[in-house]
């Protein structure tokens, strides 16, 4: 008698199942160009847009100002960077003259998100507002900016299957972080998901994303229907979702994939997200499901080629980024493929093995059902 042969497991579907909306026709963008250097532009009624220069290949960043009072809350900072110092100085002096500023909002910890926010703090006496992990994450890494340079950071690259010289050079980047983060305030208040926060007159709740930071802070106005979406959905381009040393075997891919159903489920289709990088945009659930696409389909790119053959994470990040050239560059590319084969680690069709010293994805052995 023969035995039905059992489906073969698939990249779980659960983590990014996202509710039907009404049908849309990809972003759309109520502004075409973003506010000139040095100006600021309003985006809702009492909200206002301004663009700090970031000396990266993603140039930009976007902060928001809300009205707050008699004063005026900054949510995001820019780099500790002269560049970034030289944008916010001449609004200071231009569009921003005469004006109070109440506190500092700070979405995630990494540099071009909290780097002047010490820096604020200080100028102008106010408080920083953030999530726990934000400000412990940002802390640690300013206390001990020479950890990712460790031997057993660098070996953690080594073995799966990057070279010496390369992983020296991805384990210098919280050298970049020091240089770029002023140092923070001793104290702040904590913005923790389902909070509410009353900036002004109105009341933004607070919603917390999870895989391209942790504890990533947004704020959604029901009133308004703003949502400040920081890194956790952009229009036009995919945030890095990434594996880092300090958490080899985590699934911040399968974090990030919840978090997008989460949002689309909690907020309205006509929600107008004001995103840390590009253009604000309507069209938040389409965007959620086609990132969510996205990641399936590279995903399942990886799949394929581990049916092929056992591959480090180093043979994979080149063929899923072929044209990713800048150093920097390159490294978040290989924090992302790992994250993905992570992911499909977790979800039970790849596994980990060793072969020569490196750590090797295979494709877990299909069950024959005897």
């Amino acid at each position: 008698m023969h035995r039905q042969r059992p489906k073969e497991a698939k990249i779980p579907s659960a983590t990014c199942e996202l509710p039907e909306a009404l049908p849309e026709s990809g972003p759309r963008f109520p502004f075409s160009e973003p506010p000139a250097p040095g100006s600021v532009r309003e985006v809702a009624p009492g909200m206002l847009w301004a663009r700090i220069p970031l000396p990266f290949r993603l140039n930009h960043i976007n902060v928001y100002l809300i009205a707050d009072g008699d004063g005026w809350a900054i949510v995001d900072t820019g780099a500790s960077h002269e560049s970034a110092l030289a944008a916010w100085e001449t609004m200071f002096a231009g569009p921003l003259s005469g004006f109070r500023f109440t506190k500092v909002i700070v979405t995630h910890h990494h540099l071009d998100h909290i780097g002047l926010a010490g820096w604020l703090c200080e100028r102008f006496d106010i408080p920083l507002l953030t999530s726990q992990t934000c400000y412990l994450n940002g802390a640690n890494l300013l206390l001990d900016p020479e950890a990712p340079a460790s031997l057993q950071f660098r070996e953690f690259y080594r073995r799966h299957g990057m070279s010496g010289k390369s992983a020296a050079m991805i384990a210098t980047r919280g050298h970049d972080y020091a240089r770029m983060v002023h140092r923070l305030p001793v104290t702040f208040r904590r913005l923790a998901d389902a909070d509410t926060i009353t900036v002004g007159d109105r009341v933004f709740h607070i919603l917390t994303g999870e895989g391209h930071a942790p504890e990533q802070v947004m704020l959604y106005c029901p009133e308004a229907k703003v949502l400040l979406a920081a890194d956790q959905v952009i229009a036009r381009i995919s945030p890095n979702i990434g594996i880092w040393p300090v958490e080899p075997d985590g699934d911040p891919l399968g974090r990030y994939l919840r978090s997008l159903a989460s949002l689309a489920a909690r907020l309205p289709v006509d929600t107008l997200v004001l995103p840390g990088h590009g253009l604000p945009f309507y069209g938040l659930h389409e965007r959620c499901r086609e990132l969510a696409a996205h990641h399936r389909e590279r995903c399942e790119q990886i799949l394929a080629w581990c049916d092929a053959g056992a591959c480090t994470v180093a043979d994979l990040a080149p063929r899923l980024f072929p044209h990713v050239l800048d150093p920097q560059q390159r490294g978040f590319a290989f924090g992302e493929t790992h994250a993905h084969v992570n992911h499909l680690v977790s979800a039970g069709l790849l596994a980990w093995t060793e072969t020569v010293g490196n750590l090797v994805a295979v494709r877990k052995t299909r069950s024959t059902g005897r």
